[in-house]
Parts: structure tokens; C-alpha cells; sequence
């Protein structure tokens, strides 16, 4: 286990390297937030907390950027965000290395979570010069009508510590090509890399001269969220987080008539049918379950498996997980890192007990790891449950490892079970029967906002029910940083109206 001051430095050479310099906030009393590494427990620094007032004041001068940055023609937009591409493939290394030590990922997926913040990147710059709307036929002569989409105004960010950066890249680079400011407010236990982030982009803002306050942060705890989500300078909040956060969320933004995107819990499950290549299968539901510590909202919480492969897949379920390495997620060979804090090994020690309370068999794991090592840090062995029936443990989300085990013994038997939860993100079927595949992907099947087949549920944001139904990236996900305005053009002598109508 890495010795905390050694951490400590290599946290201070990677900021340094970054273009962060810490605030001075230590024996500010009550001012000061402190940052904390869940790979020992101990704390990296601290950083000022804003007060409401100061978010009042930073969410004006992004209302003043926007109000610039909208008159900027989209290509030239776009060159902001390829610049910001450019300094995170340069700084790929340190960002990845900051988001293994802030939020306890392995190293391969704190590199892949800056690759994405790349990708998007890429996908913006495109967007940039493809920001189209329609024309439109109009029943009337010498009339034309088109659709033109516009700016929309500040974006609201509020993320989560477990895609401490990727998750703000989304909404960022789409945002600024379509035009916005963003005021982003990152989780208080991933405070560094967001400092980093806001440290390449104000760098990229540098060099193509970006107005002053097209981006900014905000920290603190609820009370900072909710006045970011309350002002109504926001026009859109786009928030990722538990669904406790978007029942408190939602209805301020509603109330005042903005726009929201909500990211919320997930509860995702796979079928495993008989025809099913259980080789490709438990490498699937391994990396889907276990990953991150079981703390993505993609996580594979739920498996649904054919009676008659019950027994063989649960064994060698159990079997692999036997074989993972926990430890610290910056050594080599580590698959599973720590939790990122008490309160997240609390709810995994709970369900668990719940879970057995409820006649499920522990089959694999469920024990604290490390303790000794790393008394202030918590780690776990990823446990895999055997349940009799769908109870409200298992209908609910824990952040944490924990894959519970269902048996089916039809195909509509297998879906109503997985349809039966309050959460709708993500869905997998293994199988490899035609009919079965299709079934699961038509409009009775999966009523999840991602369904994939002979893959694990991990993978790009987008759910339904109480996952909130937002889309952050992807296809037309830009049309929700930006407003719509629908035109009609008279370019005729005549003035008739529609419908036939006549009047005067």
C-alpha cells in the first residue's frame, strides 16, 4: 500500500505539472473543504468553499461571457474545444494519474475516463459546424419556413465523484460549441480534478481568446447546489448523481420554468439465457459488476439467469471473483480498488446484511480487506448473492460491489424481473438465439435507455424511469444546450393566411 505522504507529494507534482496551484484555505475555520485520497484515507489539501452569494456573483460574470460567446460562429467556437482536445492528449498521463488517486480507480480506467473527455472533444469540434436545423414547407405561396437553433444561456453542472472529469467534459464541450457558459459544481470528494480541469480549459479559453467566465467552478456541499440550481440565470441544470439529489433538484429548476438534464441511479441487470456463451459471459458480468468497485451507475447490479445455468454460471461467477486483485488502485495488476469512503462501505455492509436477512446465500466475498494496512481507507471483496426472489434490497441501488443472483425459467418471466425496478439505465442480454436478442430489444422487452446484447450494461449515460431520462453526449444530445427557434418568411406581395382562413 502507498505510504500517504509519498501520495501526498505525487498529488502536489501532478497539480504543479497541471497548472493548479492549491488556494491557501487551511485555518480559514469553516471556509475550507477538505480533498482526501480513498486509496489511504488521508487528505491531499484543501480548497475554499464558496458561500451562495459568491455563486450569485460567478454565475453573473458567466451570464456576461454568454452574452458575447453566443455571437461567436460555432466553427470558431469549436477551435476552444480543440484546443482543450490538444492539452488533454498531453496531459493525459497526470489527468489519468489524478483521477486514480482522487477517486480510487484503477490506472487503465482513470486513463480511459480522460480518453473519453478526448473523444468528446473530437465529437464537439464536429458538432461545431454541423449545429443544423430545417426547412420547412409551407402550405402558403411565397413563404418559407425554416428552424434555426440558437444559444441557450448558462449550463449548470453538477457531478459526481465517480467520473470526476468525463462527466463534465459531456456537457462542457457541447456547451461551448453551442454557444453557453458553464458553471460547474464537481462532488466535494473529487475537488482536485476538477481544479485541473478548469485549469486546461482556462488555458485553451488563453489562447483563442475565450471571453473571461465562459467557464467556472463553484464548491461546496448542498447548500452551494442549490443555489446554483435555484438561479435563474441557469437555463439549464444538468446534474448526475443518486435520484434522492434529482428529486431535490428537479423540482426547484421546474419551478422556474428551466431546463434540466438528470443522470440519476441505476439498478442494471443481465439476462443470461441457456444459449448463452457463458465464456464471453462471466468475462462480461465480471468487469460489469465488479469495476470501480461496483461504484458506476452502469454497474451490473442484477443477474437474471436461466434455471438450468444457474448453478454452473453462479460457480464460476464465484470462481473468477475468487481470483481478483484488490489493492491499490496505482499498482500494477490491481482490478479492484478501494471505496470511496465510510459511508459507501456502510451501505455495502448493509445491504449485504439485508440481503441475507431476506434468505439470500452469500456465495462469494463480502468482507472488508486492508483494514490493517490502510485502517483510514476501505476496501472490500466484491460478493456475489444467491436470492430467492426480487426483495427491496435488491430492487435498490448500493454503491458498492454487490451482484445479486435471480433464476428464471421463461423469457417473459426473465423480463418483467428486470423491468421490475424503479430505475431504468442500463440492460444486457447473453444469448446467442436471434428471436431472444430481438425480443429484448423491441418495445416490450427492456425498458431501460441502453439494452445490449452479448455485452454488459457498462458503457455511454442515457436512462428512463428514475435514472431521469437525460442524453449528456451522443447523437442529438447537443439540441439541449441550445434553443429552438421556428421562422416563417414572407418574401411574396401578398399576405394570405394559413388554414385558408379569410379576414377582412
Amino acid at each position: 500500500m502507498l505510504n500517504h505522504d509519498t501520495l501526498r507529494a505525487q498529488t502536489q507534482d501532478l497539480l504543479s505539472r497541471l497548472g493548479v496551484e492549491l488556494p491557501e484555505a487551511a485555518g480559514q475555520a469553516g471556509a475550507a473543504l477538505i480533498a482526501r485520497s480513498p486509496v489511504t484515507g488521508g487528505e491531499l489539501g484543501r480548497v475554499p468553499a464558496h458561500t451562495p452569494d459568491q455563486v450569485g456573483a460567478i454565475v453573473g460574470r458567466a451570464a456576461d461571457a454568454f452574452a458575447a460567446w453566443r455571437l461567436v460562429p460555432g466553427p470558431v467556437r469549436g477551435q476552444l474545444v480543440r484546443e482543450l482536445g490538444g492539452l488533454l492528449r498531453e496531459h493525459k498521463e497526470d489527468l489519468g494519474a489524478l483521477v486514480s488517486i482522487e477517486a480510487g480507480k484503477i490506472r487503465s480506467e482513470g486513463l480511459g475516463e480522460v480518453q473519453e473527455m478526448i473523444d468528446i472533444c473530437d465529437l464537439a469540434v464536429g458538432q461545431s459546424r454541423q449545429l443544423f436545423g430545417l426547412t420547412i414547407a409551407s402550405e402558403r405561396p411565397g413563404h418559407r419556413m425554416m428552424e434555426q437553433w440558437h444559444p441557450l444561456g448558462v449550463v449548470g453542472v453538477i457531478s459526481a465523484f465517480n467520473f470526476p472529469v468525463a462527466v463534465w467534459s459531456w456537457n462542457t464541450a457541447l456547451a461551448l460549441v453551442c454557444g453557453d457558459a458553464v458553471v460547474w459544481k464537481p462532488s466535494e470528494k473529487t475537488m482536485l480534478t476538477a481544479l485541473a480541469c478548469q485549469a486546461l480549459l482556462a488555458e485553451a479559453a488563453r489562447r483563442v481568446g475565450a471571453p473571461a467566465g465562459v467557464s467556472a467552478l463553484v464548491f461546496g456541499g448542498p447548500e452551494i447546489g442549490q443555489a446554483l440550481v435555484a438561479d435563474h440565470r441557469v437555463a439549464l441544470v444538468s446534474a448526475t448523481g443518486s435520484t434522492r439529489m434529482g428529486r431535490s433538484v428537479a423540482p426547484v429548476v421546474a419551478g422556474r420554468f428551466g431546463r434540466l438534464l438528470l443522470e440519476l441511479g441505476g439498478n442494471n441487470a443481465a439476462i443470461v439465457a441457456p444459449s448463452a456463451d457463458l465464456d464471453l459471459t462471466v468475462r462480461g458480468i465480471v468487469f460489469s459488476a465488479a469495476g470501480t468497485a461496483g461504484q458506476r451507475c452502469t454497474t451490473l447490479r442484477r443477474v437474471i439467469v436461466h434455471s438450468s445455468i444457474a448453478d454452473e454460471l453462479t460457480g464460476r461467477l464465484a470462481a473468477a471473483y475468487r481470483t481478483l486483485p484488490i489493492g491499490s488502485p496505482l499498482a500494477d495488476g490491481t482490478l479492484v480498488g478501494p471505496l470511496i469512503d465510510a459511508a459507501a462501505y456502510q451501505g455495502y455492509d448493509d445491504a449485504l446484511a439485508r440481503a441475507q436477512a431476506d434468505g439470500g446465500k452469500l456465495v462469494a466475498g463480502g468482507r472488508r480487506v486492508l483494514a490493517d494496512e490502510a485502517p483510514d481507507a476501505y476496501y472490500v471483496e466484491p460478493a456475489i448473492v444467491s436470492m430467492p426472489s426480487q426483495t427491496d434490497v435488491v430492487r435498490s441501488e448500493t454503491f458498492a460491489p454487490i451482484l445479486y443472483v435471480l433464476s428464471y425459467d421463461t423469457l417473459d418471466e426473465a423480463i418483467a424481473l428486470h423491468n421490475d425496478v424503479p430505475q431504468g439505465l442500463s440492460s444486457s442480454i447473453f444469448t446467442l438465439d436471434l428471436r431472444e436478442a430481438e425480443r429484448f430489444l423491441a418495445p416490450d422487452g427492456s425498458d431501460c435507455g441502453i439494452a445490449n446484447v452479448n455485452i454488459g450494461p457498462s458503457g455511454a449515460f442515457g436512462g428512463e424511469k428514475e435514472t431521469g431520462g437525460g442524453r449528456e453526449s451522443g447523437s442529438d444530445a447537443w439540441r439541449s444546450y441550445m434553443r429552438r427557434a421556428t421562422n416563417t418568411v414572407n418574401y411574396s406581395t401578398e399576405l394570405p393566411l394559413a388554414q385558408g382562413v379569410s379576414f377582412g
